[in-house]
């Protein structure tokens, strides 16, 4: 696949270099070219501007930026007919959920880019670290990663993506819907993580007893 990466940045540097070892194409884009051209040439990807990483894509885009840049840049750039991948995470001071009351980050993303784009939110929910695992697999089982979206092809490109990465795609339903739950699923873990210093991953059971009563 062709992918178009916005942004330069940890999770950026991350999921592309894991494409590029699979075999994708890359293109990484910034609003600093320098350090665009250093990733692309230490990673073994091309490198442009934001508009060019756009144009690039064909098969998707990643919306790597901060999530406070995230919405305006995509206002900009030609992403009508793209795979719009967004990874941001609307969380502020104090773990704070940014998006509390409104539209989700993804839907505001959806709506800035255009009504012919795709958006799928995705690989939302784990540090960068994570993702340069080759691959992420804990204790035998590899690392789950939800989608939210609503066209089934994006779904599909999106998914092939995460096996290439090592994991596998759980669906988590339409944009209006799923989006919010995962982005405030990521702030409380977040939270739990990095302002708790304790195990979240202890806070959900056993899926024998995910109806509230063991089954056997």
């Amino acid at each position: 696949m062709r992918i178009g990466i916005l942004g330069t940045g940890g999770m950026a540097d991350a999921l592309g270099t894991q494409w590029i070892r699979t075999g994708h194409e890359v293109l990484f884009g910034g609003r600093d070219l320098g350090r665009a051209e250093a990733l692309a040439r230490l990673r073994g990807g091309v490198s442009g501007n934001l508009r060019e990483a756009a144009d690039f894509g064909t098969d998707a885009v990643l919306m790597a930026l901060p999530w406070t840049a995230a919405v305006e840049v995509a206002r900009q750039l030609p992403l009508n007919s793209r795979v719009l991948i967004d990874c941001t995470n609307p969380v502020g001071e104090g773990f704070r959920l940014l998006t509390a009351g409104s539209p989700s980050a993804a839907e505001q993303l959806a709506a800035a880019a255009g009504p012919e784009a795709h958006v799928v939110k995705a690989f939302n929910l784990c540090h960068e670290d994570v993702w340069r695992l080759t691959p992420p697999v804990f204790d035998g089982r590899p690392l789950g990663v939800p989608l939210s979206g609503d066209d089934e092809e994006a779904l599909a490109v999106v998914g092939q993506l995460v096996r290439d990465v090592g994991c596998e795609p759980f669906a988590a339903g339409e944009l209006n819907q799923g989006a919010g739950l995962l982005e405030a699923t990521a702030a409380l873990l977040i939270r739990l993580w990095v302002g708790e210093g304790v195990d979240a991953q202890a806070i959900a059971p056993p899926p024998e007893f995910s109806g509230g009563r063991a089954r056997g």
